[in-house]
């Protein structure tokens, strides 16, 4: 297995490539973002193991975005040594897999690069899109042909559940689990209510009817080109 560890604290990056190393796996390490741009581009990794903070101006959180991007899936575990729940959503909606705060267990990191490791590499974009209709988590914002389209919450997390599962048929019931925690005990109909909220939103945006209606079973949001 080849990881990639991108650390600029001298001490750090060594202290991990050796542990790495010890554990069996072949390791390169790069001290900022341009560095690990040319690793990436230049070598295959099984895993890369990331800093956030990073010098040269460009942050671990925006070399991952940058990773996504360009279309690399690889499996990405950001080390940071803040933690708080914020920083850690950031992480994660960069496009990173896992999240580990300093300081840390070295077998805990290593755990983690396991786990990563038989996951491999699926795609896993930062920015959802379907046609002209586009997702960010991370900017918690939508847009049809690059005008903006104003959401609630809840809309936005039925948005988001549905760009993930273009063209598949989701059932109310898996709706209802994925957007409303388990604690809900409201109307039965919400996700009807929610899914006529959110094309009411979407065609005032000037967006075509893209939620269809699976008689009997659920929705459907329209895979577009």
């Amino acid at each position: 297995m080849k990881l990639l560890v991108v650390e600029d604290d001298v001490r750090m990056a060594e202290l991990l490539r050796r542990g790495l190393a010890r554990e069996g796996w072949a390791v390169d390490v790069a001290g900022d973002a341009v560095d690990a741009r040319h690793a990436v581009l230049s070598n295959p990794y099984d895993a890369v193991v990331c800093d956030v903070g990073l010098p040269g101006g460009e942050s671990g959180l925006a070399w991952c975005r940058w990773l996504r991007q360009e279309g690399h899936w690889v499996p990405v575990l950001m080390l940071t040594a803040r933690t708080d729940l914020q920083d850690r959503i950031d992480g994660l909606d960069c496009g990173a897999d896992d999240y580990l705060g300093k300081p840390f267990a070295f077998g805990e990191l290593a755990a983690r690069l396991r786990a990563l490791l038989r996951r491999g590499e699926t795609e896993r974009p930062p920015v959802l899109r379907n046609g002209d209709l586009v997702l960010d988590p991370a900017e918690h914002g939508v847009t049809w042909q690059h005008s903006a389209v104003e959401l609630s919450p809840r809309e936005f997390a039925l948005l988001d559940y549905f760009m993930r599962r273009p063209g598949d048929v989701l059932r109310r019931s898996e709706i209802l689990d994925h957007v409303w925690d388990f604690a809900y005990d409201g109307t039965s109909n919400v996700v009807d209510v929610y899914v006529g909220y959110l094309r009411t939103r979407l065609a005032d945006a000037g967006a075509p009817a893209l939620i269809e209606t699976v008689r009997g079973v659920g929705y459907r949001l329209t895979a577009l080109a």
